[in-house]
């Protein structure tokens, strides 16, 4: 039987798989030069790193563009889709310098999540979108929490905000910073997650995760002074 997802039957998906690509990766690296990128709580951030222990680098979906920018070129795994949209993407990722476990939600999750448990048992960090990748925007799901709570691994609460930028419309408003645009970031203290949490005691992590980001947000907010 064959598990491949249908677009790649078709001859012109592949072609505008690899098209996007093409084009989105150099017009993403040229937006990165010129943005001037500043960041609050690095020193959380080089704590965790010099402890030598990979770490889960937590924040919202519609922030994605500015935080993939950033921590490009360190070997960073995260999940992406195997439809066509997680296909270009995944390409363009891996430019930057990203690894990827591919599934979703709907196709292959567990196959996805059990490689990024063997991504950092090998001392791999990894990204998770936390709302992701449906939404709803700013509801963390559990999987960020379960995944630091199997492997030990800190989770790194991050937020990001543009001085200016178009948001999509789209359910999580994803941002995309204007050309020679500042952007603010926002890194909270690294938390480690008890090993063997239960469905509820997940629960209460995300909640307390959700009021981490929010305080990261409004101040990232203020510095990019914007409205919060």
């Amino acid at each position: 039987m064959n598990d491949a997802p249908s677009w790649r039957q078709s001859r012109l998906k592949r072609a505008q798989v690899a098209a996007i690509a093409a084009v989105g990766y150099p017009l993403i690296a040229l937006l990165a030069r010129t943005l001037r990128l500043r960041v609050e709580g690095r020193e959380h951030m080089d704590a965790v790193t010099a402890s030598g222990r990979p770490y889960i680098v937590s924040f919202w979906h519609g922030r994605i563009l500015p935080l993939s920018l950033y921590f490009r070129g360190r070997g960073i795994v995260v999940i992406t889709s195997e439809n066509f949209d997680g296909e270009w993407i995944a390409r363009i990722i891996g430019r930057l310098g990203y690894g990827t476990a591919r599934g979703s939600s709907s196709r292959n999750a567990r196959a996805a999540t059990l490689q990024l448990v063997r991504d950092i048992r090998a001392g791999r960090s990894t990204a998770f979108t936390l709302d992701g990748p449906r939404g709803p925007a700013r509801v963390a799901k559990p999987g960020a929490v379960w995944l630091a709570s199997a492997t030990g691994a800190p989770l790194l609460p991050i937020h990001a905000e543009c001085g200016r930028s178009w948001s999509l419309r789209s359910w999580d408003r994803t941002q995309i910073p204007k050309p020679f645009s500042r952007v603010h970031m926002v890194v909270g203290p690294a938390i480690d997650v008890p090993a063997g949490l239960s469905e509820e005691a997940q629960a209460r992590a995300c909640r307390e995760l959700e009021v981490v980001l929010e305080g990261l947000r409004r101040r990232a907010c203020a510095l990019a002074n914007v409205e919060a």
